[in-house]
């Protein structure tokens, strides 16, 4: 990875400023607070973003609303372009951010640009949420946060050199076997508590079995006694059966007799109306013989009727005359009264509408009036003769009436003398009739006495019948009894077989569980007393291995760049010792130019490690030193150009106010600040 170009837009000191860098060593100079850092502190928010903690205030220009950051690299011959802008709102955050690599621009979350970031830096993607540590300790690291490495407690400093080591892996493994043998021996006691009664369980299956076999031979003798219990019910119902057919053929006698009964109560019924109608018959002709019938008196009464009806008629001819003389005469005297009652009114004529005369209008009226007197006379005289009519007209029909009578009589009494020899010739067939019934009923009276017989020798066959219904109950019962206890018993069995094989499975369940058992017990004593053991070993080996080069390569660099008094070397927990004439003195009592040398000798050395076991890395070819030399004499500000000479990288950026330095380097960037804003010179 080199590093091409940065621009910066309102961040920090800056309004606008970019900076173009290039291969080989360049030194960014300028005095104390002229914005040197600013540019490092850019370069890596261009790269990764706001961190963890890590405020946007503190990139942004103070009074500004946006700001940004535009970062261009080569890795690998690519082109690379990365965008991203702070915005001020409630709080300063990431506002715009995108990539761009070989013309082709792409715009993408914060989130996702630090990925791709790292993907193309080759950094491992655990390392994402680590604060860029690998960045820190492999490119740019500020000189004060090396020293809070070296003096930081020694346990929190070997935590993070294992994270930029990479091989926090083996303490995660640790942390995680110890988890897991916790799991493993909860899970281990569970498992003990469910198969604690596999025993007992073997030994109630086992006797379960044993009852179960027992319940299997009842079951045998169960059934024989159903069978039997069975065959005694079905000889009892055939024996009931045959008694029965006697009470069918008791009944069908019973039938016989009763229809044999109301047969014979007919025939006498029969017997007793023929009886009856025979004398009548006879009486009826003894009557008709006594009588003188004689047919002239039909004619007679014939002619009379039919001379009265003839007078009748022509009666009613006139009493219609008289009623249409009076309709008239009434309607002629309503006409003169209409006439009268018009005349009285009338003043002028209707006709020629001249005043009608007092005189003409009386004799008018004298006329009407007479006129409706004559009518009223002759009504009176009609209605008269009219009532005359009615009483000679309700005469006649009574004679009518009563003659029609006295022929309807005499017709009867014709008919009733014609019949005569028809009753005869009746009774001669009611007389035979009544012989053949008088025989029947004989017949049939012999018949319901013999039925009557055979029915008082079957009436026997009931009580029998009785008795056999009973012993066919008790059988049924018994033979029910016997079926419940075999279906209970079979039931029963069921109810075992099943809850044996529920307890089968269970146990075979259990004997799984107990199988798990043992392995997860042979697992945690395998953890626990090799995995963890070769765990630790392994962190341990590599750990010794990494120490001893990082303590072989710490000594090198430190005593370039000191005197030769001084002896340095890591603890196990990478805590520089230093000692002089065997004598070990603390970090706090060093110089600053010494303790600057510590910090730089670690930081190199570090650098070396790091790039030694991670070389796919792409920033592997770059190093950031940010004022390398502070406190530095002038016989180690000599000592820095062997130093710088022998990283053998393809860009060193180094950042410091020291002139000496200008001489170290291929390329210088010189900045300052004027009225607040820096900038180059």
């Amino acid at each position: 990875m080199i590093i091409k170009k940065i621009i910066l837009d309102n961040i920090r000191s800056y309004e606008h400023e970019e900076v173009e860098l290039e291969a080989g060593s360049t030194l960014l100079s300028g005095d104390i607070g002229s914005g040197k850092t600013s540019v490092l502190l850019a370069i890596e928010f261009g790269l990764f973003g706001l961190q963890p903690g890590q405020k946007g205030s503190a990139l942004l220009r103070n009074g500004k609303e946006t700001g940004g950051v535009t970062l261009e690299f080569e890795v690998d011959g690519k082109k690379i372009i990365v965008e991203r802008k702070l915005k001020k709102g409630k709080s300063i955050s990431q506002d715009y951010s995108a990539i761009t690599i070989d013309e082709n621009k792409v715009e993408l979350s914060t989130t996702e640009l630090k990925q791709k970031i790292l993907e193309i830096l080759n950094y491992p993607q655990e390392f994402s949420k680590k604060q860029n540590l690998l960045y820190k300790f492999t490119v740019y690291t500020p000189q004060e946060e090396m020293k809070e490495i070296i003096t930081e407690d020694a346990e929190v400093r070997l935590n993070t050199l294992r994270h930029v080591f990479g091989i926090d892996k083996y303490k995660t493994i640790l942390e995680n076997s110890a988890v897991l043998r916790l799991k493993l021996r909860e899970e281990r006691r569970v498992m003990e508590g469910v198969t604690s009664t596999i025993d007992e369980d073997k030994k109630t299956i086992l006797k379960k079995i044993g009852e179960l076999e027992g319940m299997k031979k009842l079951t045998v003798n169960l059934e024989k006694d159903f069978t039997e219990k069975k065959m005694i019910r079905i000889s009892k119902e055939k024996e009931k059966e045959e008694v029965s057919k006697k009470i069918e053929e008791k009944n069908e006698l019973k039938q016989e007799l009763g229809k044999s009964k109301i047969l014979l109560l007919s025939k006498k019924e029969n017997f007793s109306k023929n009886k009856k109608i025979v004398e009548t018959i006879k009486k009826e002709i003894d009557e008709f013989k006594l009588l003188n019938f004689d047919g002239k008196k039909i004619l007679e009464s014939e002619e009379l009727i039919k001379k009265l009806k003839i007078e009748k008629e022509g009666i009613s001819e006139k009493n219609l005359k008289i009623n249409s003389e009076i309709e008239s005469l009434k309607i002629k005297e309503a006409e003169h009264k209409k006439i009268h009652e018009t005349m009285s009114e009338l003043k002028v004529c209707p006709t020629c509408y001249q005043d009608v005369d007092s005189v003409h209008r009386a004799n008018v009226m004298n006329k009407s009036y007479n006129e409706i007197s004559q009518s009223k006379r002759k009504m009176e005289e009609l209605e008269n003769e009219r009532k005359n009519i009615s009483a000679s007209l309700k005469e006649i029909e009574l004679k009518i009436s009563e003659g029609e009578k006295k022929l309807v009589d005499l017709k009867i009494l014709k008919m009733k003398y014609e019949g005569i020899s028809e009753k005869e010739k009746k009774l001669k067939e009611s007389e035979k009739e009544n012989e053949f019934l008088g025989k029947d009923i004989v017949i049939i009276e012999k018949h319901v006495e013999s039925l009557n017989q055979s029915l008082f020798d079957l009436s026997k066959f009931d009580a029998l019948f009785n008795e056999k219904e009973k012993n066919v109950k008790e059988s049924l019962k018994q033979e029910k009894l016997s079926e419940i206890k075999l279906a209970e018993t079979k039931k029963e069995i069921e109810v075992y077989s099943r809850s044996i094989n529920e307890l089968q499975e269970k146990l075979k369940k259990v004997e799984e569980i107990k199988k798990k058992l043992d392995y997860i017990s042979e697992l945690e004593n395998w953890i626990n007393k090799k995995f963890v053991s070769i765990i630790s070993f392994l962190e341990k080996n590599v750990m010794n291995s990494l120490r001893k080069e990082f303590s072989r390569l710490f000594s090198e660099w430190f005593q370039t760049l000191v005197s030769d008094n001084f002896n340095v070397r890591l603890t196990d927990e990478f805590t520089p010792i230093i000692e002089q004439r065997d004598y070990e003195i603390d970090y706090e009592y060093l110089s600053g130019g010494e303790r600057t040398a510590i910090a730089l000798a670690y930081r190199l050395a570090l650098n070396q490690i790091i790039n030694s076991l991670m070389s796919k890395i792409k920033t592997r070819e770059l190093v950031i030193l940010d004022e390398p030399t502070d406190g530095f004499s002038e016989q180690q500000l000599d000592k820095m150009r062997n130093v710088l000479e022998q990283l053998n990288i393809k860009q060193l950026i180094i950042v410091s106010h020291e002139q000496k330095i200008e001489g170290f380097v291929e390329k210088i960037i010189r900045f300052k600040k004027n009225h607040g804003i820096s900038g180059k010179e």
